[in-house]
């Protein structure tokens, strides 16, 4: 197959993973990159051996970039995308899908009009450790899922983020920040989801970033720091769900799921490998279950190699615009939900992708 050539618009914080892992994917290639800092975009090109760097303009209409990779900030993900998909590009976006619901619905809408791809982080639900959950629970581990718990639990970025301001505008908070992670991963094991009841609050108005080179500076919140709810699944399970950006330490796991029969310790959603552990009933102790699944590294753009992939073959992604926005709608559901106190229910969705091949398929 024809490597496919990747423009990467967005030169900052994650970028160096990206970079790194496309580089081995046999499936992709960059060709090229930009960023509104000029300087930034030539570092990278010459850290990474990039071949060229650019403005995002000029990189939009390069006919060498077949897919554009857009890991700008979240205010800015829509205007970038929708920009790559208008110049006829292929769009691979950082998560999450957009800031607004109706800005992910266009550009979904959009790319299936000009018969394009869009596809959307995160990807570590293709990596071993969810992925070995999924076989689990489909084989019947620990019998038909009951519900589950799901916590993403920390202080917040602005003790070590170099620029944090954005998780704390409208597009960031706990939930949109790091709630794809964990909804992808719920709705990859449980289903689609079918409603939302939440609350929700900002704990502190104002924060200081503790991290250089802003030391000092306060950053005014906007949106909400601490959101716990509970989500109903379209097929019949329930899960509770607390993302907050209050909480100073924690002992709780990352994902238990409940089962009729047993209990699943689910590994970070955050990353791609395990541990994997299984409580059966009439167990006397917890199991270590071995990953029955590739990508137990960091494999951050394994979505984009996926995707090339099945752009080449005819078939569809994975990590698709139309799973992000399904939990896009969602996250959007938590903080209306608290906003108006009362369920919101969710648009019908039953695409959730398909396994991935085991170890040895």
């Amino acid at each position: 197959m024809r490597k496919l050539r990747i423009g990467v618009v967005g030169c900052g914080n994650i970028s160096g993973i990206y970079f790194e892992n496309l580089a081995r994917f046999p499936e992709t290639e960059v060709v090229t990159c930009a960023d509104l800092d000029r300087d930034r975009a030539r570092e990278a090109s010459e850290k990474w051996g990039i071949p060229r760097h650019c403005e995002t303009g000029e990189l939009l209409s390069d006919p060498e970039v077949d897919l554009v990779l857009n890991l700008t900030v979240p205010s800015a993900h829509f205007e970038v995308s929708r920009a790559a998909l208008v110049a006829g590009k292929h769009v691979y976006v950082e998560k999450p899908l957009a800031v607004e619901r109706a800005e992910g619905e266009e550009l979904v809408r959009l790319a299936q009009s000009r018969s394009l791809r869009i596809g959307c982080a995160p990807d570590t639900v293709l990596g071993a450790g969810i992925q070995t959950c999924r076989k689990l629970i489909a084989d019947g581990a620990i019998g038909a899922p009951v519900g589950a718990n799901a916590f993403m639990l920390c202080p917040g970025h602005e003790s070590w983020h170099p620029s944090p301001e954005f998780y704390y505008r409208r597009g960031g908070g706990p939930m949109l920040d790091m709630g794809p992670y964990y909804l992808s991963a719920l709705a990859t094991l449980l289903g689609p989801m079918s409603s939302v009841s939440a609350e929700a609050r900002i704990t502190r108005a104002i924060r200081t970033i503790e991290s250089e080179p802003l030391r000092g500076r306060e950053i005014r919140v906007e949106t909400p720091t601490h959101i716990t709810g509970v989500i109903a699944f379209a097929r019949g399970a329930i899960a509770q769900v607390s993302t907050s950006f209050d909480v100073q330490r924690t002992t709780l796991p990352c994902i238990e799921v409940y089962g009729e029969t047993g209990t699943m310790l689910v590994p970070d959603p955050n990353g791609f490998g395990g541990p994997v552990r299984v409580f059966r009933k009439w167990a006397e102790d917890w199991e270590d279950v071995a990953l029955t699944h590739p990508y137990s590294e960091n494999s951050r753009g394994l979505g984009v190699a996926e995707m090339a992939a099945a752009i080449d073959r005819g078939l569809p992604h994975r990590a698709s615009g139309s799973f992000a926005l399904h939990v896009l709608d969602a996250m959007h559901a938590f903080l209306e939900s608290a906003e108006a106190g009362r369920r919101r229910d969710l648009a019908p969705f039953d695409d959730v992708p398909p396994p991935m091949p085991g170890t040895g398929s």
